[in-house]
């Protein structure tokens, strides 16, 4: 569909290639999808979202009301070609590294959760946290374990904290896992509980401790199945889109958070009115959007 063309109103996205100029953030597509536990068409949503962003303005309300576009120097490094193996894997920590000696953040379009493995290694990032329903600590190389292939790679468990974990999405064994290693979970039901400014800062206390650089996993599918139906593993309940909009900016809202992902969209199976990827580009404009106002 064409999109109308106002010189007043600007859109967000269409942001330059990278260069060798300094960068406030920067954009990285990686369409991992083949080691997914469910059949998923992820390599196709960096695209989408890259379309979907072109619907949103880059202006925050404030006051006083500022355009992203230009407070902000934001830049699109492409996409990563067969992201998925260890030499995909091999090129996203080589990708990544590159980007964060340029740009103050780095941001993954998804792709699957896997991606979260690399990604945090290549921005050598020392905490993590996630958005998500799920622990991701199974066993095997998978959409399901890059948390638990971070910790047997050296990641410390206690710079790990979990937000938004949900009843009926996970086992009695990986809880378990999770509290043996001695990682910090906050259960969806928590989240709510407590609200996103409580949850965000005890996160980024517990991940970025002495100053550390810290991983964001945004995925998606820890929202209800109403506003998130591309995610395989979205359920009835979870948070809704408003939820999940802010704890993104608040935890880009801190410095320490130095790259980010936004993963388990399939745009191949999402609603008709492309809901799930409109969310999670939205999710692209939250992470800039902490950053401009980052003290």
């Amino acid at each position: 569909m064409t999109l109308s063309h106002d010189l007043l109103w600007p859109r967000a996205g269409d942001w330059p290639s990278i260069d060798d100029g300094g960068w406030d953030a920067a954009i990285l597509g990686i369409p991992a999808f083949r080691t997914s536990l469910s059949p998923t068409g992820a390599h196709a949503t960096p695209a989408a979202l890259r379309r979907a962003l072109r619907r949103y303005s880059p202006t925050l309300l404030g006051p006083p009301p500022i355009n992203l576009n230009e407070v902000l120097r934001i830049a699109d490094a492409g996409d990563i070609d067969e992201p998925d193996g260890p030499a995909g894997e091999a090129s996203v920590r080589t990708a990544v590294t590159a980007l964060r000696e340029r740009a103050e953040l780095v941001i993954g379009l998804g792709g699957d959760n896997s991606i979260t493995y690399a990604m945090a290694q290549g921005a050598a990032a020392t905490g993590l946290i996630t958005l998500d329903a799920h622990f991701d600590l199974r066993d095997g190389v998978s959409n399901g374990s890059p948390v638990r292939r971070l910790v047997e790679d050296g990641f410390d468990p206690a710079r790990i904290v979990q937000l938004g974990i949900a009843d009926f999405a996970n086992s009695v064994a990986y809880a378990q896992r999770a509290a043996d290693l001695g990682i910090t979970v906050v259960t969806l039901d928590d989240v709510r509980r407590r609200g996103a400014a409580d949850v965000v800062a005890e996160a980024l206390e517990i991940a970025g401790a002495d100053g550390g650089a810290v991983h964001l996993d945004i995925d998606v599918d820890v929202c209800d199945r109403s506003v998130a139906p591309g995610c395989p593993a979205s359920v009835p309940g979870g948070l809704q889109a408003w939820e999940l909009r802010t704890l993104v900016r608040a935890a880009a809202s801190d410095a320490r958070v130095r790259s980010a992902d936004i993963v388990e969209v399939d745009a191949t199976a999402d609603a008709a009115d492309s809901r799930t990827v409109r969310l999670a580009a939205l999710c692209v404009l939250e992470l800039l959007a902490g950053k401009a106002v980052t003290p």
